[in-house]
């Protein structure tokens, strides 16, 4: 929960609150977890967990990737290059894609990731998700227009489904 309060913090105190008190998940709990630790603690994080996503009218097993992180004193070192330790997993757990969504001020460092056909990054799309915390003054959902990442996994991209709206069918990860 440190880590994630010091890689998040800086984008914003809302953005790092949800890892307040030990926790160490923003919304939805990883099924999976890989961690690199160097030796001042924990390097970089990324969670996964397996779920259906409905993409326009299509329910669609994915492996959602999130909760990812480089502490700060590393970034710029090619760790984001860590999605190549998870492919052998996420291939293994069957999933035909793995997904996931950042800020758009990380399009610069994304759109480097997908260069050589690694990932896609997906233009105009929308995410609903369901909130973590469910109050009766507010939604239970919100939708967002953050940069949407398909990583093909055990097929193709030609074979994402077309449309505009994603739908998590829970909380983000």
């Amino acid at each position: 929960s440190a880590f994630f309060r010091n890689t998040y913090g800086p984008t914003g105190a809302f953005n790092a609150m949800p890892f307040e008190g030990g926790r160490s998940w923003a919304g939805a709990r990883p099924e999976m977890r890989v961690i690199a630790y160097d030796s001042h603690g924990v390097a970089a994080h990324m969670g996964m967990l397996r779920r259906f996503i409905k993409v326009g009218e299509v329910d669609l097993l994915v492996g959602e990737l999130g909760l990812w992180g480089v502490r700060a004193d590393l970034e710029g070192l090619g760790l984001s290059h860590s999605m190549f330790t998870l492919y052998p997993e996420l291939q293994r757990l069957g999933v035909p894609f793995a997904f996931g969504t950042v800020r758009h001020a990380l399009y610069k460092h994304v759109e480097r990731l997908c260069r050589g056909g690694i990932a896609t990054i997906l233009p105009g799309v929308r995410v609903r998700s369901t909130l973590p915390e469910v109050y009766l003054d507010l939604p239970a959902t919100r939708i967002e227009d953050p940069l949407a990442v398909v990583f093909p996994i055990a097929r193709s991209m030609d074979e994402w489904p077309s449309g505009t709206l994603i739908d998590r069918n829970g909380p983000e990860l």
